[in-house]
Protein backbone atom coordinates (compact mmCIF):
# COMPACT_ATOMS: atom_id res chain seq x y z
CA UNK A 1 0.00 0.00 0.00
CA UNK A 2 2.81 2.42 0.87
CA UNK A 3 4.46 1.77 -2.50
CA UNK A 4 1.21 2.31 -4.42
CA UNK A 5 0.58 5.54 -2.50
CA UNK A 6 4.06 6.76 -3.44
CA UNK A 7 5.37 6.79 0.15
CA UNK A 8 8.01 4.12 -0.53
CA UNK A 9 9.93 3.46 -3.74
CA UNK A 10 10.36 -0.25 -3.02
CA UNK A 11 8.35 -2.95 -1.31
CA UNK A 12 9.77 -3.35 2.21
CA UNK A 13 8.44 -5.64 4.94
CA UNK A 14 6.70 -3.63 7.67
CA UNK A 15 8.95 -5.00 10.43
CA UNK A 16 12.10 -3.99 8.52
CA UNK A 17 10.72 -0.48 7.98
CA UNK A 18 9.87 -0.19 11.70
CA UNK A 19 13.38 -1.28 12.72
CA UNK A 20 15.02 1.20 10.33
CA UNK A 21 12.74 4.05 11.41
CA UNK A 22 13.43 3.22 15.08
CA UNK A 23 17.17 3.24 14.53
CA UNK A 24 17.01 6.59 12.75
CA UNK A 25 14.74 8.04 15.44
CA UNK A 26 17.07 6.98 18.27
CA UNK A 27 20.11 8.34 16.44
CA UNK A 28 18.38 11.70 15.97
CA UNK A 29 17.33 11.78 19.62
CA UNK A 30 20.88 11.01 20.75
CA UNK A 31 22.50 13.55 18.43
CA UNK A 32 23.57 16.80 20.00
CA UNK A 33 23.63 17.83 23.62
CA UNK A 34 20.23 16.55 24.74
CA UNK A 35 19.62 13.78 27.23
CA UNK A 36 20.38 10.26 26.05
CA UNK A 37 18.16 7.29 26.84
CA UNK A 38 19.39 5.04 29.65
CA UNK A 39 19.80 1.29 29.14
CA UNK A 40 16.53 0.66 31.02
CA UNK A 41 14.72 3.20 28.86
CA UNK A 42 16.17 1.66 25.69
CA UNK A 43 14.87 -1.76 26.76
CA UNK A 44 11.36 -0.27 26.97
CA UNK A 45 11.73 1.57 23.69
CA UNK A 46 12.74 -1.68 21.99
CA UNK A 47 9.63 -3.37 23.40
CA UNK A 48 7.54 -0.52 21.99
CA UNK A 49 9.34 -0.88 18.64
CA UNK A 50 8.48 -4.59 18.56
CA UNK A 51 4.88 -3.79 19.49
CA UNK A 52 4.69 -1.28 16.65
CA UNK A 53 5.92 -3.93 14.23
CA UNK A 54 2.81 -6.02 14.93
CA UNK A 55 0.21 -3.51 16.11
CA UNK A 56 1.07 -0.39 14.05
CA UNK A 57 0.30 1.89 17.03
CA UNK A 58 1.05 2.17 20.77
CA UNK A 59 -1.35 3.56 23.36
CA UNK A 60 -1.19 3.88 27.12
CA UNK A 61 -3.65 0.99 27.54
CA UNK A 62 -1.25 -1.32 25.69
CA UNK A 63 1.15 -1.05 28.62
CA UNK A 64 -1.20 -3.24 30.69
CA UNK A 65 -0.67 -6.13 28.25
CA UNK A 66 2.20 -8.45 27.40
CA UNK A 67 5.14 -7.93 27.24
CA UNK A 68 4.88 -4.64 29.11
CA UNK A 69 2.90 -5.97 32.07
CA UNK A 70 5.67 -8.50 32.80
CA UNK A 71 8.13 -5.60 33.11
CA UNK A 72 6.03 -3.44 35.43
CA UNK A 73 3.49 -2.10 32.96
CA UNK A 74 2.29 1.48 32.97
CA UNK A 75 3.80 2.25 36.38
CA UNK A 76 7.29 1.19 35.34
CA UNK A 77 7.16 3.15 32.12
CA UNK A 78 6.09 6.21 34.07
CA UNK A 79 9.03 5.67 36.46
CA UNK A 80 11.41 5.59 33.51
CA UNK A 81 9.98 8.46 31.45
CA UNK A 82 7.83 10.53 33.81
CA UNK A 83 5.67 13.22 32.23
CA UNK A 84 7.42 12.59 28.90
CA UNK A 85 5.84 9.13 28.65
CA UNK A 86 2.74 9.98 26.59
CA UNK A 87 4.44 12.55 24.33
CA UNK A 88 7.18 9.98 23.72
CA UNK A 89 4.63 7.34 22.70
CA UNK A 90 2.99 9.86 20.34
CA UNK A 91 6.38 10.71 18.88
CA UNK A 92 7.17 7.04 18.32
CA UNK A 93 3.81 6.45 16.67
CA UNK A 94 4.61 9.19 14.16
CA UNK A 95 8.35 8.71 13.66
CA UNK A 96 8.63 4.94 13.87
CA UNK A 97 5.29 3.58 12.70
CA UNK A 98 4.10 6.52 10.60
Amino acid sequence: MRRVAGLDATLTPHEDRIRKNFQNWVLKRHAGKGDKFSDAQMDWLRMIRDHLATSFHIEKDDLDMSPFDGQGGLGRMYQLFGEDMEPLMDEMNKAVAG
